[in-house]
């Protein structure tokens, strides 16, 4: 069964015709594409996953092995991969709920399971158009252009260019969805603070709220910018 998708964005094989609004006309798909980064699972896993994190940049295993102690303290496992198997789930479970019935595929650009697999897997369950939905939501190079660069590099490697279709949805961080539990968050986690000042007799003391981020690289930011992304 295939479903429709008005909110796909640029697809990554060829050209599509867009509506006057500048977005996608509606289409069937027959498969949504989990796409991630991935992460090493053990401890065997750290150095090869940190091989493909860094292809193509002649970094040394030496250096490597510096800064893989963030893996190795947590017995060489990453975190994202069991989220995405949760991610993956949820999706799966959505889709039910609201009578869709696509397949949830996962697919990760530097570790098990690998895009191309993936993809390949795809096309042998004879799926031919796949939306993709990432797990970067933010704009720039690495969130964004690579993993489409990613999967048609996989499209070539795999013989499926031209076979098999992959639409990417848009960047989503400034989505609804995306940013209103980061709202009830921090209006919960306020609320909590207050009220432990409140039973210790403080309750107008002031709350500071500090702001975290992952950085990025000037010369990516520039290179990215408002209209790259």
């Amino acid at each position: 069964m295939t479903q429709s998708d008005s909110a796909a964005g640029t697809a990554v094989t060829g050209i599509n015709p867009v509506t006057e609004a500048g977005r996608m006309p509606p289409k069937n798909y027959d498969a949504v594409l989990l796409a991630s980064f991935g992460g090493p699972e053990g401890q065997d896993d750290v150095l090869p996953f940190l091989r493909n994190v860094t292809r193509g940049r002649g970094i040394p295993d030496e250096r490597l092995e510096e800064v893989s102690h963030h893996y190795r303290a947590n017995g060489g496992i990453s975190p994202i991969n069991q989220q995405n198997r949760g991610l993956k789930a949820a999706l799966e479970s959505e889709l039910a709920a609201r009578g869709i019935e696509l397949p949830v595929l996962w697919g990760n650009r530097n570790w098990d399971p690998y895009i191309p697999q993936t993809l390949q897997d795809a096309y042998d369950a004879g799926h031919r158009r796949l939306l993709m939905v990432t797990t970067s939501a933010y704009s720039c190079y690495s969130s964004c252009r690579q993993y489409r660069e990613d999967i048609g590099m996989a499209l070539t490697e795999t013989g499926l260019d031209g076979r098999l279709e992959v639409d990417k949805i848009r960047q989503y961080f400034d989505h609804p969805g995306f940013v209103e539990p980061f709202i009830e968050g921090t209006a919960a986690g306020l609320a909590d603070v207050r009220a432990q000042l409140t039973a210790a007799g403080t309750p107008d003391a002031p709350v500071h709220i500090l702001f975290a981020t992952h950085s990025i690289p000037t010369r990516d930011a520039e290179a990215a910018g408002r209209s790259e992304g």
